[in-house]
Parts: C-alpha cells; sequence; structure tokens
C-alpha cells in the first residue's frame, strides 16, 4: 500500500444503492456487474477515456458497515451528453491508499483485499473508494485490480 493523490474525475455508468450487511453488497453489485455486462453498458458511455472500469464507492451514510452507492462505469472527458439509463458523478481528487489485489477475480480476490482494508486502521474518509479495472484485470483468472482508498487529510 502507498499514499497517493488523486486528481478530480468524472464517471458515467451505472449505480445500485447497497449495503455490506448480510452479504447484501456481494448479491447488488455482482448483479450490477452482471447488467454492465449484458446491456453493453461500456459501449454506450460517450466521451470516454478508455475502456477502464471503475468500480466507485460514495455516498457512504457512515463507515463501511453503513448503506453506500456503488457507481460501475469509466472515466469520461465531459458529461454534457448522458445517455438514458445511465448515471454521472464528479469525484473530487484528494489523498488515497493504493492497494492492489491480486488472484483470482472470480475466487473472490478483490473482496479478500476489502476485508483487509475494512479490519485496518487508515483513517478512511468515506468520500470516494474506487477500483480500477484495466489491462492486468482483462483475465479474470489471473488479475491485478487496483484499489483506492480515501483518506482523511492529515
Amino acid at each position: 500500500m502507498n499514499k497517493v493523490t488523486v486528481k478530480e474525475f468524472k464517471v458515467v455508468g451505472i449505480s445500485v444503492r447497497t449495503t455490506n450487511k448480510n452479504g447484501q453488497s456481494a448479491k447488488d453489485i455482482g448483479a450490477l456487474w452482471n447488467r454492465f455486462m449484458a446491456e453493453g453498458v461500456l459501449e454506450k458511455i460517450p466521451n470516454r477515456v478508455d475502456n477502464t472500469i471503475y468500480s466507485i464507492y460514495t455516498e457512504y451514510e457512515g463507515d463501511y458497515t453503513k448503506p453506500y452507492t456503488t457507481l460501475l462505469g469509466c472515466k469520461v472527458t465531459s458529461m454534457e451528453t448522458i445517455p438514458e439509463g445511465l448515471v454521472a458523478k464528479t469525484f473530487e481528487g484528494g489523498s488515497y491508499i493504493k492497494f492492489v489485489a491480486k488472484g483470482d477475480l472470480t475466487k473472490g480476490a478483490v473482496y479478500e483485499s476489502w476485508s483487509k482494508i475494512w479490519n485496518t486502521d487508515l483513517g478512511r474518509a468515506y468520500t470516494a473508494d474506487f477500483e480500477v479495472y484495466g489491462e492486468k484485470a482483462q483475465n479474470p483468472a489471473d488479475a491485478e485490480v487496483d484499489i483506492y482508498v480515501g483518506i482523511k487529510k492529515t
């Protein structure tokens, strides 16, 4: 893990409100990914920077045990045109700690990393946290996913 500064960015995609309580987020976020792939959401996003997919956790009602919104989408250069059924959001930059989840995505490699993060005292900001599914995540059986956790300014 290392501390990095993230600049403001804009994302267009689809979202769901969920909670980690009783494993609900695994069901909701899994369904969101299925919808993203089945509906070809990536191809519908105008002005996207590239094909990197961002899974963003935001609008927390408290800490990770409280409800939050997950947005699945791509960085964009403009939010002028938002197709029906998609959402757009601007994320402020800030201080983040970067983790890297490695392994089989179908066997919970990312979830395992989050389990460790939840049990680490990082001084989290609970504004926005996100995962980056870029080139190294193309092979789900042997993937690398960058996880950025927002931290309070010190």
